[in-house]
């Protein structure tokens, strides 16, 4: 299966000029695709591009990530209903470098190799053009009539806020940008969303108009939810790559709660797996989708591609803890931190240590933090056995809670009913 079958057979291909495939199969082919600094961090939007740079690695092929520290400064209207706010100079390089970070993960830079990744920032070539050169050296190339075609042009212009002169160069440089690393670094492929397929194409014609070359490109579908939602969103907004943005456990909740005809697609998209191993997989889902074989797998390898193994065993021990039949002495293991980090979104209340160290009334406690509406309910409840205190259920013999059941010396775990929990800190 050569790259281009095996992206088709990934979903990974909406559009491709005649001949790309020809050509990765002819010789090492370099191929880049830009990443916006608009964050210190990629979200898992970003993940298909990264992905489609992987393989390319994989099939032998040169990968350039570009890194928009020029663009950037712009701002790309693709999809955008108004223009954003521009970035200082000084916030952009702190993104670039977050960004580097996060690539130097994915892919293989080691310079010993023929076809060793290449980050690269068009801010290097941008910053030393005038005004007057780029326009009389680029712009003469490409007339208002092809910008104004494009898809991205049209509909900010039928709109309500229309589009700054800013924005409408957006596609002018990056179109040079692809010239300038045929030029420069023999790039010949680029890729890219389909929604970037207007720009991508605008480079391609300026290579032909002012190189008198021949460029290739190909894109692929932009990721969509099949209940119609915003692909990557929660809502606590983007599920970002940086640990610090968005916890491990909570990334690797997001691929395990991906519905059954989510996850089949999502499993060719977002993994590295051989075909045949997820078509078996696919074939297994089917058979007891109840089990969600197709979400664990997702959510095991995305983990460890984004984070690593340790964490993926985290998440797995702290879903445990959640949703499944956790002891005491696990939630114990646990540091504060890693404490925090699963209970994140809990309903937490806060309680005086004081209470804790003269004996805690249960009944009053759970009434008093408004566990319970009413002591009456909360006795009937913790009666009846459907009241638990860290992850274990508290007999109808235990009246009072102490500061000997605090975990790390600091939290109660409350568990009401099955799904409802409460995070108690003792202040």
């Amino acid at each position: 299966m050569t790259l281009i079958e095996e992206l088709r057979w990934r979903g990974m291909i909406q559009d491709i000029m005649p001949g790309t495939e020809e050509l990765l199969q002819k010789e090492m082919v370099s191929g880049y695709i830009g990443f916006d600094p608009t964050s210190d961090s990629l979200h898992i939007g970003s993940l298909v591009p990264i992905l489609l740079l992987v393989h390319l690695q994989r099939a032998g092929h040169k990968p350039m990530a570009l890194v928009g520290g020029a663009t950037g400064m712009v701002g790309d209207p693709t999809g955008k209903s108004e223009e954003r706010n521009l970035l200082s100079e000084e916030v952009l390089l702190h993104n670039q470098e977050g960004v580097r970070k996060q690539l130097e993960k994915f892919l293989d830079f080691d310079p010993a190799k023929p076809n060793a990744a290449v980050m690269l920032n068009n801010y290097d070539w941008f910053k030393d053009i005038s005004f007057l050169s780029f326009i009389r050296d680029a712009g003469k190339h490409i007339t208002v009539n092809y910008m104004m075609a494009k898809d991205s042009v049209k509909k900010r212009l039928e709109g309500e806020t229309g589009m700054s002169f800013t924005e409408f160069t957006y596609q002018l440089i990056q179109g040079y940008d692809f010239y300038w690393l045929y030029q420069n670094k023999g790039c010949k492929l680029q890729m890219g969303g389909s929604d970037q397929w207007g720009n991508i194409t605008t480079g391609t014609e300026l290579i032909r108009r002012k190189a008198g070359g021949e460029a290739f490109a190909f894109t692929c579908p932009l990721i969509k939810k099949s209940d119609g939602g915003k692909f990557g969103k929660t809502e606590k907004g983007n599920v970002w790559l940086d640990a610090k943005k968005t916890s491990p456990y909570q990334f690797y909740q997001f691929w395990l709660n991906a519905s059954d005809e989510d996850a089949k697609t999502w499993i060719k998209i977002f993994t590295l797996l051989p075909v045949a191993e997820i078509e078996a997989l696919i074939a297994t889902h089917d058979t007891a989708p109840h089990q969600r074989a197709l979400q664990k797998k997702l959510a095991e390898e995305l983990t460890c591609f984004v984070h690593s193994k340790a964490d993926y065993d985290f998440a797995v021990k702290a879903s445990e803890i959640l949703f499944g039949n956790a002891t005491t002495e696990v939630l114990q293991s646990l540091s504060e931190e890693q404490l925090l980090q699963v209970m994140e979104g809990v309903p937490t209340v806060e309680i005086s240590k004081a209470q804790l160290d003269a004996g805690y009334d249960l009944v009053s406690f759970l009434a008093e933090t408004n566990i319970f509406p009413s002591k009456g309910e909360a006795r009937k409840m913790w009666q009846s056995g459907g009241v638990g205190l860290n992850k274990e259920k508290i007999s109808s013999e235990k009246t009072s809670l102490t500061s000997a059941d605090l975990l790390q010396h600091k939290y109660l775990l409350i568990q009401k009913g099955k799904k409802n929990y409460f995070l108690v800190k003792a202040i």
